[in-house]
């Protein structure tokens, strides 16, 4: 696995960034950002530590698909941290495999620093070979989207 990191400086407080990214207040905030990923990305779960969530959405073909992860670590307004544990074909979560065992124990973590009504958003994660382009590509789009959204 890759470790790649991604910030980004958004004008406004750490607790509106943290909820907006997380979609705690409104699903719909957290939707906007991830559909740089997916447009149909969402999430079903809890982002409290210890939980289990899945990220979610569906393919060109309509078929359901994501990942099937555990938050690892949940510090409000300051630090999150996602586990992979495996991945959602349709309804059935795939936890064991050659396939799984590429993430299974990654880490996609997203610290939260504010100063002065600034808040800078670090996302550490760590990557698959395959995947390391697409993501490199993706994430300066999804984080500069929730930006937009928070600053607009």
């Amino acid at each position: 696995m890759k470790k790649l990191q991604f910030k980004t400086d958004i004008n406004a407080p750490v607790a509106k960034v943290y909820s907006a990214m997380l979609g705690l207040d409104d699903k719909a905030t957290y939707e906007v950002w991830v559909a740089e990923f997916n447009p149909t990305s969402t999430f079903e779960g809890s982002w409290e530590k210890g939980t289990k969530i899945l990220f979610i959405g569906t393919d060109e073909n309509g078929e359901k698909g994501g990942m099937v992860c555990e938050i690892a670590e949940n510090i409000p307004n300051k630090f999150v941290s996602i586990r992979s544990c495996g991945f959602i074909k349709g309804d059935t979560e795939i936890t064991t495999g050659e396939d799984v065992e590429k993430w299974t124990g990654g880490l996609e973590n997203y610290t939260f620093e504010g100063n002065n009504g600034i808040t800078t958003v670090t996302v550490d994660i760590d990557m698959a070979d395959d995947y390391v382009d697409y993501f490199n590509q993706a994430w300066p789009k999804a984080l500069d989207k929730l930006k937009s959204m928070l600053e607009g």
